[in-house]
């Protein structure tokens, strides 16, 4: 297992042991603290321990070599695992949405608003602390599906420091002249915290699908590609064709290479060999295919009958 293929693991695994003390007292909340931000909360949390567990055994098969039925690997799989989390956490958003607009026409007073904001206080901590190491990896991995991770992460410790609120805020609207108004708090919570996660889970899903129809590698990536050809300029006719292409953290990079027709096999494998391996060491995780391409003889020089440049010893 290569070095990226070892942190992404170790995010997988610190995903799991967080969101596990995440379910744990934040159920015991749900059962004694009546508010739909806390089961709002609640519930974006069994979807994190959902996603954590399928996580773990999306990374372990995404690491796998491709084989005859997978010939460019299992690498597609941690855009799956992105996708399902938006999709989820955008369901969540619009169910707990509309029973929150629902609870604003019959409001119910929130049952212990002080274990609720020891409860979010000690969630929106560990969410964020979650969130450095996790976003950390991610860089370190150059893993879509940790990265994802580190926005659900990121996304929780700002719901549950807006719900921390709302309980503070109730504990000061509860005894005093406002009391009446301590009711639509918890629903009006639930609704901006609603809004918070549909957007950018929307754009983490939207993320997912392209990676999924093969988008391109990054820009750098490109224009690392060019250069490194540029740089055996000397050695071939040109280059065509270049396509590129995204698994999970991997690459895939292709290009045709045109070689001078009466260039021996082997000088022509030796000049395409180097190009491929000096590309795949410029552009970190890129698996490269450089295919040769005999020439037209159709240039100038051929043309006027003079010796092909690439030929000479």
């Amino acid at each position: 297992m290569s070095d990226k293929e070892q942190y992404m693991m170790k995010a997988a695994r610190l995903s799991l042991r967080f969101n596990v003390v995440l379910f744990t007292f934040k159920f015991a909340a749900l059962i004694v603290v009546r508010s739909l931000a806390i089961a709002t909360d609640f519930a974006i949390t069994l979807v994190g321990l959902t996603v954590s567990v399928i996580l773990y055994n999306s990374l372990k098969l995404s690491s796998r070599p491709a084989d005859l039925a997978h010939n460019y690997g299992y690498g597609k799989v941690e855009h799956v695992c992105e996708a399902m989390e938006g999709i989820v956490l955008i369901g969540i958003a619009v169910i707990m949405s509309f029973q929150a607009a629902a609870t604003f026409f019959h409001p119910v007073h929130v049952t212990y608003p002080l274990v609720g904001l020891a409860s979010s206080v000690l969630s929106l901590s560990l969410n964020f602390v979650g969130a450095f190491f996790l976003f950390q990896l991610a860089r370190r991995s150059s893993s879509p599906a940790v990265n994802a991770e580190g926005v659900h992460f990121k996304l929780e410790g700002f719901i549950s420091a807006a719900i921390a609120a709302a309980f503070l805020i109730t504990i000061v609207l509860k005894n005093g002249p406002w009391a009446h108004i301590e009711l639509y708090i918890d629903p009006a919570v639930t609704i901006l915290v609603s809004i918070a996660i549909f957007a950018p889970s929307l754009r983490l899903m939207k993320q997912a699908f392209i990676n999924l129809l093969d988008a391109s590698i990054e820009e750098s990536g490109k224009m690392e590609t060019v250069a490194r050809l540029a740089q055996h300029a000397d050695y071939y006719c040109n280059f065509k064709d270049l396509k590129t292409r995204t698994a999970g953290h991997k690459k895939f990079i292709e290009v045709k290479i045109i070689m001078p027709k009466d260039m021996s096999f082997s000088k022509a494998h030796e000049t395409t060999s180097k190009i491929e391996k000096d590309i795949a060491s410029g552009v970190p995780d890129s698996e490269v295919t450089v295919v040769m391409e005999p020439c037209g003889k159709d240039c100038g020089l051929m043309q006027d009958n003079k010796t092909c440049p690439y030929l000479i010893p």
